[in-house]
């Protein structure tokens, strides 16, 4: 599953400004609202209770929230890149400043895992991660999130 799929025109985000948590779920839900059409208050609504089961952030800051909803037609995918760093729960203690955030039709069990995977092994390169974070601009985010994944295998 290629991430150029998944991300919408405007939704990357090189400039997101939350205080916390909770209020960049609440951003997020919004900007969701505009791009599917699905409710803001029933997307953050599932984005909390998916957090309590446990944080969605990967350590290293980055963080993945990510719902499905069955008023969802298709996967989306929302990039923001945080001003300042935000708690989130890491289990490395570490503060989050790259948020992934995925929303999926209730029915996309394996395209949503799918989905997931791509944004991890995205993440996995230091290179990519350098990229996500001095990008100058959204067109250098876009060219950073959907450079082609090269293979580290022997």
């Amino acid at each position: 599953m290629n991430i150029e799929d998944m991300l919408a025109t405007d939704a990357i985000i090189p400039r997101f400004e939350a205080e916390d948590k909770k209020q960049a779920l609440h951003i997020l839900a919004q900007k969701a609202e505009a791009l599917t059409g699905a409710s803001a208050a029933d997307i953050y609504a599932a984005l909390l209770q998916r957090e309590r089961l446990s944080s969605t952030s990967l350590g290293r800051g980055i963080a993945i929230p990510h719902v499905k909803m069955p008023t969802v037609k298709k996967i989306t995918c929302i990039f923001a890149r945080l001003e300042r760093p935000i708690a989130f729960e890491s289990h490395d203690g570490e503060p989050v400043d790259l948020l992934f955030f995925l929303l999926a039709p209730e029915h996309a069990g394996a395209d949503h895992l799918k989905a997931l995977a791509r944004i991890s092994r995205l993440v996995r390169d230091p290179a990519t991660l350098e990229g996500l974070r001095s990008a100058k601009d959204v067109e250098g985010l876009r060219t950073v999130l959907t450079k082609p994944l090269t293979s580290h295998a022997a």
